[in-house]
């Protein structure tokens, strides 16, 4: 009974649903965890509505109240990213986010906005990205072409909070000597781009879905970030920091009426409106389907597999979903997890993964990484189980697996505050909210409704091997030489010997080798 009573307490604990034991006859403790039943977990998905103002200059804010902590947070979100950047400038939209809060106001110096904030007990950031780019309290669903500038502070202190946060998105001052640091901490990570096999397939893998033209392949340079300017940074920030081009999320404790006011006196005068940029643009060129590699001398491979599909508004992005969990992204209860690792060792961490572009239709992408004489073999049993959920159906255990976990694991998405509102906020920022309102509310549907015919029709649809691109990085000797332990060779899995990828100067991004 001990054990039933951790069971339910943890579940309690998670608000998941209670289970209902099967008691045995004496003990009371059920003879095997798949006999375990529960109640029906019912759960209504927030719905824009609800938490959804506009204030009278237009701005668009979602406003959820949490009394537990006497703690606030104000995301000020922004369509910004390196899509924006000009030609010759690349590494602009990254150092105007970065300073917006580090390099002083027009009426305190840098020092002063870091002592006010450390007074007042809050955390004030901005950057470019979700989770990172330099704001650890930014939206964790924002991509590389959105921006944020936060604050987290005591609620008592919201009004001085307020201020601060606004008075930097109005006045930044770029200190010449912030600058001067963002400038060498930049140029710090350019020479430390060709260290990491990981950073080298991150920006190879790009270059061959889409595009040397490509706006996500124009990197920052030594040239470019030396070439950034005071200048440069207050008519990026004139042009694109203002009201049209904000969403606010705003979660803690507060009451929605009072905090409706205070937004209100915060945000409305501003001068200039500035403009909400449109979507960023899509790729124009062909992804290159073959076999490349690039050689590193590191004795472990990284392998990428994949091709572009579709973008979160297709019919079939459920399916598509549903498809790729049961693949790869499903943990150990998928079949390259099982495969790759459980049953061959090859590699500790395998997935598949699928998204959906957010704007443009985006890769499909398998990854892993393993020793460079077992590349080949892992290389074709992943592209065994490609063809296998392409030319047979998955059986009924696996696909109820898979939906049941997306449908269950659905509330998490809401799971406090502030992830109702940034996640609310993101979908009006990146359009989701207007094109399809109702995704949340229809999304446990929409996944159910998904078949084991789906599955197949949908793997058949975008996982065509002919259009596919194969990239290794590692040592290439060892892994064109495979493992004699297994009858694997690229060279015939890719039907002769893959094309070379010369190694990028990392401070001007030029091949500096012939392939």
């Amino acid at each position: 009974m001990k054990n039933c009573i951790i069971l339910a307490s943890a579940a309690l604990f998670a608000g998941l649903a209670v289970p209902v034991v099967a008691h045995a006859a004496d003990s009371g403790i059920v003879a095997h965890p798949d006999r375990l039943t529960y109640r029906p977990l019912s759960y209504t998905a927030p719905r824009a509505a609800e938490h959804r103002i506009k204030l009278k200059n237009g701005v668009i804010a979602y406003l959820v109240p949490d009394r537990s902590l006497p703690l606030v947070t104000v995301n000020v979100m922004m369509r910004i990213g390196p899509d924006l950047d000009p030609a010759g400038k690349e590494g602009l939209a990254g150092t105007a986010m970065h300073l917006l809060t580090r390099s002083g106001t027009a009426t305190q110096t840098a020092q002063q906005v870091e002592d006010r904030a450390a007074f007042l007990g809050a955390m004030l950031s901005s950057g470019v990205g979700g989770g990172g780019g330099g704001n650890p309290f930014a939206p964790p669903g924002l991509g590389p072409t959105e921006a944020s500038a936060t604050i987290n502070l005591l609620s008592k202190d919201i009004v001085d909070g307020l201020g601060l946060l606004v008075e930097c998105l109005k006045t930044p001052a770029w200190e010449a000597d912030r600058l001067k640091l963002r400038r060498e901490q930049t140029l710090q990570a350019l020479k430390e781009r060709n260290d990491q096999s990981a950073s080298i397939e991150e920006r190879e893998w790009s270059w061959l879905t889409r595009g040397d033209a490509h706006w996500t392949n124009r990197w920052a340079t030594a040239a470019s970030v030396e070439g950034i300017t005071k200048e440069d940074l207050s008519a990026f920030h004139k042009r694109y920091v203002g009201p049209k081009n904000f969403v606010l999320a705003v979660s803690g404790d507060f009451d929605r009426a009072t905090m409706t006011k205070q937004l209100e006196k915060a945000f409305g005068a501003w001068p200039t409106d500035g403009e909400r940029p449109a979507a960023p643009a899509s790729p124009t060129a062909a992804a290159q389907a073959g076999w490349y590699i690039v050689d590193k001398d590191v004795n472990q491979g990284r392998v990428s597999i994949g091709l572009r599909t579709i973008d979160r508004f297709d019919p079939d992005y459920q399916a598509a979903r549903v498809m790729n969990d049961i693949l790869g992204a499903g943990g150990f209860s998928s079949r390259l997890v099982n495969r790759i690792r459980s049953d061959e060792g090859l590699a500790y961490s395998v997935r598949s993964g699928f998204d959906g572009g957010v704007y443009y239709p985006d890769a499909w992408r398998i990854q892993f990484q393993s020793k460079v004489r077992s590349v080949a073999f892992a290389t074709q049993i992943a592209l065994v189980e490609v063809a296998r959920i392409r030319d047979s159906v998955v059986t009924a255990s696996e696909i109820d697996l898979t939906k049941n976990k997306m449908i269950e694991s659905f509330p998490t998405t809401f799971e406090n505050a502030s992830a109702i509102a940034t996640t609310l906020a993101n979908e009006e920022l990146t359009g989701r909210y207007q094109k399809d309102p109702e995704y949340f509310a229809q999304y446990r549907d929409r996944v159910r409704a998904v078949t084991v015919a789906d599955v197949q029709r949908v793997a058949r649809r975008l996982l065509d091997p002919s259009k596919m691109t194969v990239l290794m990085v590692g040592n290439a000797k060892d892994m064109l030489a495979g493992d004699e332990k297994h009858a694997a060779s690229i060279t015939t899995l890719a039907g002769g010997e893959p094309k070379r990828i010369p190694m990028r100067d990392p401070m001007t991004m030029k091949a500096v080798a012939n392939p």
